[in-house]
């Protein structure tokens, strides 16, 4: 068993595929427009796992990412890419960045909230 994705709305879906693709460095892997009109765009890392990114351009849709806690990547350098994402007028840190052992290994993690209000977990794996 495995995670496959994990699906989010978005109010502005190019902001969003510019902050995942050109910021975090994720690779676009799929898209479709679903019968309903809604656009379906993933992004993804070397596991497979992908994050949905789903924009109705016909709805002027709001966002609430209550109940989601935060969405963990794993970057090379969490302290440098989370000081490149604050630049942004859209990010913000929202803790971090610190260093954690969470019983396996040692982490170097930072937490951003980026376009839309999610909160995003930058983990790294220190040696």
């Amino acid at each position: 068993m495995q995670v496959i994705h994990t699906a989010i709305w978005t109010t502005d879906l190019e902001r969003m595929k510019e902050f995942f693709i050109d910021e975090i460095g994720l690779e676009h892997t799929k898209d479709f427009v679903g019968d309903d009109g809604v656009t379906n765009y993933y992004v993804g890392g070397e596991d497979g796992a992908t994050i949905q990114l789903k924009h109705d351009p016909d709805e002027d849709t709001t966002v609430d990412p209550s109940g989601v806690a935060h969405i963990a990547i794993s970057v090379d350098d969490s302290e440098g890419l989370a000081d490149r994402l604050t630049e942004r007028d859209d990010c913000r840190i929202v803790d971090g960045p610190k260093t954690f052992d969470d019983g396996v290994s040692e982490k170097r993690i930072a937490f951003v909230e980026g376009p839309d209000g999610y909160v995003f977990e930058l983990e790294q794996t220190l040696e």
